[in-house]
């Protein structure tokens, strides 16, 4: 869960197990094992996690993998059985928290700093959690699509439906004036199209994503007050995403289009992926949860292997996009071109911010990468035949194929884990169900 771009569900959100601030730390939990946490803090950092995994009887790591594996329902499950609590035990905790109000003068000036902020006027919001929810929802309800466009369409974080999250965010930016150039509700095809599956008006959509900045409560309103049938949602999903140049009558538009965004693009053959290459074009990013880095094996850029890719990385990272990948001191091969290159990280983010392209890029390089052909064939072929060296690498290789095609035990290289995890990741990020 990227918690960039939205808050964890509510600490009064006891949709799991009955249990009030269990929804809240899976979020967590699932946005630290993403690297995608945020401004929050998961485990043993937020003093609620703390009483909840007390509650539960489990260690923060515990929850984690526990959070990564499993569904709600089976997590909730799971933790419920290992906490042993009665009913009653339950009920208590939940009427202690929901009603806690805060008890040193730091918290009372915190909420009354929230209160000013974001609803002023207001008397009745007292409890910790009414600040906390307070705040999430101060931090997320405004979103300005003038600075960054909406999340790809491909993401079904809300209800498991194509193009609804994206359309929240428009719904959001709508509702506080920065569209920008985008478009919301009747003046969309695609949000159309959803409202129509949804059985919502567009008014009605963009109050309760402007009241719901999380996707999963977004989704509960949905199906407290739309449409949200499983089987209708996969339907809509195969068809929504295959909309483009060969749907019958399509072809023509779909094509003059592509041809003003990107020119050449034959690859480029839906609307769906046209929208995630318009979005990046235009704000001039390269966004990273809506397609793979070049490939590592890819040596276009100064004849180094993976050098396009740790651009690529680095380019996201500068626009906040990189999604789940790792840059710089973050990524081990990353630090080997670095270690080649004679460059810092810090370096490397100051010549990618300084220039846009790879040319520039190779020219500000200059001598760095102006090696004997020898020199650079000897590095990219000890790159692409780096593979784990000890135990718990080889245990982390193994695991991380496994996870995506187990039948490859070939794979034992980097390189080769690297390709199979970009392709199969997006290829179930795409696939229209």
């Amino acid at each position: 869960m990227d918690l960039t771009r939205q808050p964890p569900r509510r600490p009064s959100n006891a949709t799991m197990a009955g249990l009030v601030g269990l929804a809240r730390m899976t979020d967590k939990a699932r946005g630290h094992n993403a690297e995608l946490l945020g401004e929050f803090v998961y485990g043993e950092d937020s003093g609620l996690d703390v009483e909840v995994l007390a509650f539960v009887q489990m260690t923060a790591d515990e929850f984690a993998e526990a959070a990564d594996e499993l569904d709600d329902a089976s997590l909730a499950a799971l933790a419920i059985e290992r906490s042993g609590r009665t009913a009653a035990e339950l009920e208590e905790f939940n009427r202690e928290h929901l009603e806690r109000e805060p008890q040193d003068e730091r918290h009372r000036e915190l909420l009354a700093e929230r209160v000013a902020r974001f609803a002023p006027g207001r008397t009745d919001i007292r409890t910790v959690f009414a600040s906390i929810e307070l705040d999430d929802w101060g931090a997320f309800r405004d979103v300005d699509l003038a600075s960054r466009p909406p999340r790809t369409p491909y993401l079904r974080s809300v209800a498991g439906m194509f193009a609804a999250a994206r359309m929240a965010d428009k719904a959001r930016a709508s509702h506080c004036g920065a569209l920008g150039e985008y478009r919301y509700g009747p003046d969309s095809g695609f949000d159309r199209a959803v409202l129509e599956e949804l059985q919502v008006t567009a008014a009605d959509f963009s109050e309760a994503a402007y009241q719901n900045p999380n996707d999963t409560e977004l989704a509960e309103w949905l199906r407290a007050n739309g449409r949200v049938d499983a089987g209708r949602i996969c339907t809509f999903n195969a068809a929504i995403a295959a909309y483009g140049e060969a749907t019958p009558g399509a072809g023509d538009r779909f094509r003059d289009r592509r041809e003003a965004i990107c020119p050449g693009r034959a690859d480029v053959t839906t609307y769906f992926d046209l929208v995630d290459m318009d979005d990046q074009l235009s704000f001039g990013i390269v966004d990273l949860n809506r397609r793979p880095p070049r490939s590592p094996y890819d040596a276009s850029v100064g004849g180094a292997a993976s050098l396009g890719r740790m651009l690529d990385k680095g380019r996201a990272h500068l626009s906040g996009t990189l999604g789940t990948y790792w840059f710089g001191d973050d990524s081990g091969i990353d630090r080997q071109l670095l270690g080649f290159l004679g460059l810092s990280q810090a370096e490397m983010e100051a010549g990618l911010a300084e220039n846009a392209t790879d040319e520039a890029v190779v020219a500000w390089l200059g001598p760095r990468l102006e090696r004997p052909e020898a020199e650079i064939d000897q590095v990219n072929e000890k790159l692409r035949n780096l593979g784990p060296a000890m135990a718990a690498q080889r245990q982390y290789l193994r695991d991380t194929v496994a996870a995506y095609d187990r039948s490859r035990t070939e794979v034992t290289t980097y390189f080769a884990m690297m390709v199979l995890e970009d392709e199969i990741h997006f290829a179930r990020h795409r696939a229209r169900v």
